[in-house]
C-alpha cells in the first residue's frame, strides 16, 4: 500500500525499469555496405564504387545487391582498386542506383562494414545519401571466435577465409561484401554474435609502457587513434571482461572528436 501513496514515477517497479539500460534491438536485416574512393578523405577525394548487399539474418540469406561506379574525372587510388576513371564516365544508370540503395537501406536496421570508421563517413558526402541508422564494424565490435585464431582486429581476407569463404579478388566493392555475406550464412551463433556486438563501448586507454606497447597493439589496441599519445580501443564491458588482458585498461572520461 506504501507504493500506491507515492507519485507514480516513483514507485519502485517504475524507478527500476527507469534504472536498466534500454534492451538492444536484434535486427533482423542488414545493409552490408562498401566504398572505393579516390583517396583516404571525403573532403579531399570522391568515391567511385559502391556495393551493398541486404541479407536477412534470420534466414542467412541475401535478399538483394547492388553494385555501381559513379563518375570521376581521375582515380589517384587506381593502383589500389584497380578502377579506370575512363570506366566510371561511361553511360550507366548510377542515379537510378542510388534510388536502390536508399530503397535498400529503408528495409535494413543495421549498416555493416568492415572498417566502417572509414565506409560512413563517405555518406551524405558528394552523391552518396546519408544512411540514418546504426552501424556495425565486422573489424572492430564483433568477438570472433577464438577458435578461428584471429587477430583482434582481422582483415576481410583472414576473416573470409578463417570461415573456408574462397577469397579470390580485393578492392571491389561488391565483392567485399559478398565476403562478409558468405560469413555470416556460415554463423551458426549470428544473433548473439549481433547482440553482443551492439552491446554500448567505452573508449578505454591501455596502461603500457614503450617496451610493453606490443602487448597493447597485439589486444587490437591503436596508437594515436583517437587519443593522440595514447594506445586505445572501444570495448563493451563484456569484452573487457573477457579480454583477460595483460595489462591495465582505464576508461577515457573524454574522447578527442
Amino acid at each position: 500500500m506504501a507504493d500506491m501513496e507515492l507519485p507514480a514515477w516513483q514507485q519502485p517497479s517504475l524507478l527500476t525499469a527507469l534504472a536498466m539500460p534500454p534492451p538492444v534491438f536484434l535486427p533482423k536485416q542488414l545493409l552490408i555496405i562498401d566504398v572505393e574512393t579516390t583517396g583516404l578523405e571525403p573532403d579531399r577525394f570522391e568515391c567511385l564504387e559502391v556495393g551493398a548487399i541486404l541479407f536477412s539474418v534470420p534466414h542467412r540469406s541475401v535478399l538483394s545487391q547492388l553494385s555501381f561506379l559513379l563518375p570521376v574525372s581521375a582515380n589517384p587510388a587506381v593502383a589500389v582498386n584497380g578502377i579506370n576513371p575512363l570506366a566510371t564516365q561511361e553511360p550507366q544508370p548510377w542515379q537510378q542506383c542510388l534510388l536502390l540503395l536508399d530503397a535498400m537501406a529503408r528495409d535494413a536496421q543495421l549498416a555493416v562494414a568492415h572498417n566502417a570508421s572509414f565506409d560512413r563517413r563517405w555518406f551524405g558526402c558528394g552523391a552518396l545519401p546519408e544512411l540514418f541508422m546504426p552501424w556495425l564494424c565486422t573489424m572492430e565490435d564483433i568477438a570472433w571466435p577464438k577458435s578461428l585464431g584471429l587477430r583482434p582486429r582481422p582483415s576481410l581476407r583472414d576473416l573470409a577465409l578463417a570461415f573456408a569463404v574462397p577469397v579470390w579478388a580485393a578492392h571491389r566493392a561488391l565483392t567485399d561484401c559478398i565476403y562478409l555475406a558468405q560469413v555470416f550464412e556460415r554463423c551458426d551463433d549470428l544473433e548473439n554474435m549481433l547482440l553482443e556486438s551492439l552491446e554500448p563501448r567505452q573508449l578505454y586507454r591501455a596502461q603500457v609502457s614503450y617496451s610493453q606497447r606490443q602487448l597493447a597493439k597485439d589486444a587490437g589496441f591503436r596508437w594515436n587513434e583517437p587519443v593522440r599519445g595514447a594506445w586505445t580501443r572501444r570495448l563493451s564491458e563484456r569484452q573487457l571482461k573477457t579480454m583477460d588482458l595483460p595489462f591495465e585498461a582505464e576508461p577515457v572520461e573524454k574522447e578527442v572528436a
